[in-house]
């Protein structure tokens, strides 16, 4: 028997649907669930995405119960509240999202014990942390989409940068999803060639350039919430990547969330680091050579997350 994709998404807001919209439109789930605490938006996304059928697939969506998500493999939890303003940092999310979390958790701690939680909600390292210890199944089935959306905004800069497709370079960002995250120019190539200090394809490296792609990566979201009101699109595709990743047991290498385990002397906080994701979740961790800089700037994005952390006065 041909065994059914069956996915769930906890928050149909903008992100919410976007990852639905993105799921939907590259055929990588049978069933698509939805659930929210509206559920008439709940039931309008998921009627609006059933009119696609014709174009992309035979693929059931409906509004549901955290009763009815118990044979999805894969829960997305995009639920909370969003940035209010450019000026608000992801780290100001934490208090009123980290209590919808709480509820959120519990239900599906009953009722979809096995499935791997991918959290998509602001502040993410902090809210996977947090999903961690709320839940009873293992750190390694609670992901979180970590720096993989700044990677790809780090990737799609400098392959505009080069006139390269961005698919051809390999640079990542890591640490925390947001204001500390890290570039690592280290490890960044295109076909092979260190970027750092080299003159590639005819662009000779320039210092105070590199820093204003990075910057204009991490920086994205707050230049795009300025604009629009929110960000939605590139996320959902990057949810979709992940649940991919899982559904499809790719093993691929990429920066999600995850607790760390001593490497660059950093434990006990969820941050990006390139990480084995397959259908157990996050399979092994990667740790590639970094500077010293880099090394330094990592842990320094931890003990941001740390102190965020611990700042928080949430009983569990």
């Amino acid at each position: 028997m041909i065994q059914r994709r069956t996915v769930g998404i906890v928050g149909t807001g903008n992100v919410g649907t976007a990852a639905a919209y993105a799921l939907f439109n590259q055929g990588l789930a049978s069933e698509i669930l939805l659930h929210d605490v509206d559920e008439r938006r709940a039931e309008g996304e998921a009627m609006d995405l059933m009119h696609g059928q014709l174009l992309v697939g035979r693929v059931t969506c409906r509004a549901v119960g955290y009763e009815a998500m118990s044979d999805a493999q894969v829960i997305v939890l995009a639920a909370g509240s969003s940035q209010k303003s450019p000026d608000e940092s992801r780290l100001d999310l934490l208090e009123r999202n980290a209590r919808i979390f709480q509820e959120i958790i519990s239900a599906l701690d009953e009722q979809a014990p096995d499935a791997i939680l991918v959290v998509a909600t602001n502040p993410v390292d902090v809210l996977t942390d947090l999903s961690q210890e709320m839940s009873e199944r293992p750190n390694e089935r609670i992901i979180g989409t970590g720096t993989l959306l700044d990677t790809a905004r780090f990737r799609a800069l400098l392959g505009q940068h080069y006139g390269v497709d961005p698919r051809s370079v390999h640079a990542y960002i890591l640490g925390e999803h947001g204001d500390t995250e890290v570039p690592i120019w280290s490890n960044a190539t295109i076909g092979g060639q260190p970027i750092r200090g080299r003159d590639v394809l005819g662009e000779p490296w320039n210092s105070d350039t590199m820093q204003s792609l990075f910057e204009q990566a991490r920086d994205a979201a707050y230049e795009i919430i300025d604009r629009k009101g929110y960000t939605d699109s590139a996320i959902g595709v990057v949810i979709a990547r992940i649940v991919r990743a899982i559904l499809e047991d790719q093993r691929n290498v990429l920066p999600v969330s995850v607790r760390q385990e001593g490497a660059y002397g950093i434990e006990g906080v969820c941050l990006s680091t390139p990480c084995v994701v397959g259908i157990e979740g996050v399979e092994r961790h990667v740790t590639p050579d970094l500077s010293t800089d880099e090394e330094e700037a990592l842990r320094a994005s931890a003990d941001a997350l740390r102190e965020s952390r611990a700042g928080l006065d949430l009983p569990l």
